[in-house]
């Protein structure tokens, strides 16, 4: 019983990761209406400021964690600005391209700066508790924690505030935002930089325990698609949910049975889900 509770631990804190970059990644889907595959390398930026800040500058984990979600957020605006708006009016297919050069630019940089080897954060929060036979480590406390607390912050403003307001009249018909006076430019950069702020803040809370490498957006955005597509294109409960499910399916098939087929059992359950829903689970009929 034990095993089981601490992989639902270890699956509610991966979920928690996840969700945060799915959820960025839904609310760019919302506004562009296609999926910015660049997404993954933002949250391996976020990763990569927040451990100069922590190494180099020598700020506390918290302020890095702050001043990286600031800086990433601005590089979402220069990316919406610069790349994604000049072919808002093109066919998917070029947004795509720009998103492949994004992520080369972005990897490659990284490692002519960084290089290729792992790196490692300096010991943080590094207190462990044991109850009932469970291990939990304080950062992954934190990790949850935080999510929590993000999540609702971002409901609030979607929901009590009029910039909000602007966001969901914008995803849910642009000429008609357009029409009403919504300066709809304003609203994708605000997005954007929404979006790359929750990528910043999730590879800082996961950052501590796993390492820091110019691949490390790969295997994460690739996730955060099965999350959008398994929870409902568009739908920011889908991609809460969803990140949950997909955390706790890795950490329980891992646990259980092997790491070596967490993608495996991942995909599977999106295939499932979308065979008896296939919008997803709260996308539109």
């Amino acid at each position: 019983m034990s095993l089981f509770i601490q992989q639902v631990l270890n699956g509610i804190m991966l979920g928690s990761v996840y969700s945060l970059v799915a959820l960025g990644l839904t609310l760019e889907y919302g506004i562009l209406h296609i999926p910015n595959f660049a997404h993954g390398v933002l949250y391996m930026a976020g990763a990569y400021v927040t451990f100069l800040l922590a190494t180099a500058v020598g700020l506390n984990f918290w302020l890095a964690m702050l001043i990286a979600m600031i800086v990433l957020g601005l590089i979402g605006i220069l990316i919406e600005r610069l790349v994604y708006r000049p072919l808002m009016l093109e066919s998917h297919l070029s947004s795509f391209i720009a998103a492949i050069g994004l992520i080369f630019i972005f990897v490659d940089g990284a490692l002519n700066i960084f290089g290729p080897d792992f790196k490692r954060f300096p010991p943080t929060h590094t207190q462990v508790f044991h109850i009932l036979g469970v291990t939990i480590t304080l950062q992954r406390i934190i990790i949850i924690g935080v999510t929590v607390i993000l999540i609702v912050l971002l409901h609030l403003f979607i929901k009590k505030t009029i910039m909000g307001a602007t966001i969901e009249a914008t995803a849910q018909d642009r000429e008609g935002a357009q029409l009403m006076g919504i300066n709809v430019k304003r609203v994708r950069m605000i997005v954007f930089a929404l979006g790359s702020a929750l990528a910043a803040a999730a590879a800082a809370l996961i950052a501590p325990i796993h390492l820091v490498h110019p691949g490390m957006g790969g295997p994460v955005i690739l996730k955060a698609f099965v999350i959008i597509i398994l929870g409902g294109m568009g739908s920011m409960p889908g991609a809460i949910i969803g990140g949950f499910i997909m955390g706790l399916v890795e950490s329980l098939s891992g646990g259980y049975i092997s790491t070596s087929y967490n993608e495996v059992f991942a995909f599977g359950v999106l295939v499932i889900v979308l065979t008896i829903r296939p919008t997803g689970l709260f996308g539109a009929k």
